[in-house]
C-alpha cells in the first residue's frame, strides 16, 4: 500500500494518544485541498501491509497507542489493503477513525467486500468531499457537509461527548524534511500563512 506518513502522539484527530496515518491516492481533488501532495503516489511511499504493522507494533511497544485515525489522501481508494490493515489494528485498539470524501451511502453502493469489512469494524467515519465554502471550522469536519457517523455502538457515549464538548486545535510535527501541520484549518489557514512569512522574510 502506499503510505505519506505516520505521526504520534496526535491528540487532535481524536480522543487521547493516537496514531496517524496518511494514505496517498485521492481522485476527489476537492478544491483548496490542504493535502494535494497525497492526490497521487510515489515508489517511496510503497509498503506492505505486513512491514506497516511491524512498525506500528514497535510503536505500540515503545508507547501505548490509544486509537488510530487514517485519513490521506483518500484511504478507500486501497480499501483491499485498508481492509488487511484493520484486522491487524483491532489487535491494539478498536478506536479507528477513518477520513474519505466518499459518503457513506457511495461505499456502501460498492458492494465491495473490503469496505463493508472496514466499515463494520472502525469506531467512527467522517465522510464526504471537502469544500471550502461550508468550512466553518466545525469540530474534526473540514467542512460543514460532512457527516461524524459513529459506527460502534461502544464508542456512542465516548464519541457524542468529545463531539459536543471539543474544539478544533492544530498540532505541528517537526520532522526532517520540514513541519508538517495536523488538525482541522479554518478556511484562511494558507492566507494567513503567506501573510505571515512574507511579513517575516519578505518578498521572494
Amino acid at each position: 500500500m502506499y503510505v505519506a506518513r505516520i505521526l504520534y502522539p496526535v491528540n487532535v484527530l481524536g480522543p487521547n494518544n493516537r496514531l496517524g496515518i496518511w494514505l496517498a491516492i485521492c481522485h476527489h481533488h476537492c478544491k483548496d485541498c490542504s493535502n494535494k501532495e497525497l492526490w497521487e503516489a510515489t515508489l517511496e511511499q510503497k509498503i506492505s501491509v505486513d512491514d506497516l504493522f511491524k512498525t506500528i507494533l514497535q510503536i505500540h511497544n515503545y508507547k501505548k497507542i490509544d486509537g488510530f485515525t487514517i485519513t490521506g489522501g483518500d484511504p478507500f481508494y486501497q480499501s483491499k489493503e485498508l481492509s488487511l490493515l484493520i484486522d491487524k489494528l483491532l489487535t491494539i485498539s478498536d478506536d479507528i477513525i477513518i477520513y474519505t470524501g466518499f459518503t457513506i451511502l457511495q461505499l456502501h453502493k460498492k458492494n465491495d467486500i473490503d469496505i463493508e469489512n472496514i466499515l463494520q469494524k472502525i469506531a467512527v467515519l467522517i465522510d464526504g468531499r471537502y469544500i471550502e465554502k461550508l468550512n466553518d471550522n466545525s469540530f474534526m469536519i473540514g467542512s460543514n457537509n460532512q457527516k461524524r457517523i459513529i459506527l460502534n455502538p461502544k464508542y456512542q457515549d465516548l464519541y457524542t461527548k468529545y463531539f459536543q464538548e471539543n474544539t478544533n486545535q492544530i498540532q505541528n510535527f517537526i520532522l526532517d524534511d520540514g513541519i508538517v501541520s495536523v488538525g482541522i484549518h479554518k478556511n484562511d489557514f494558507d492566507k494567513n500563512i503567506k501573510k505571515e512569512l512574507k511579513k517575516k522574510y519578505g518578498k521572494k
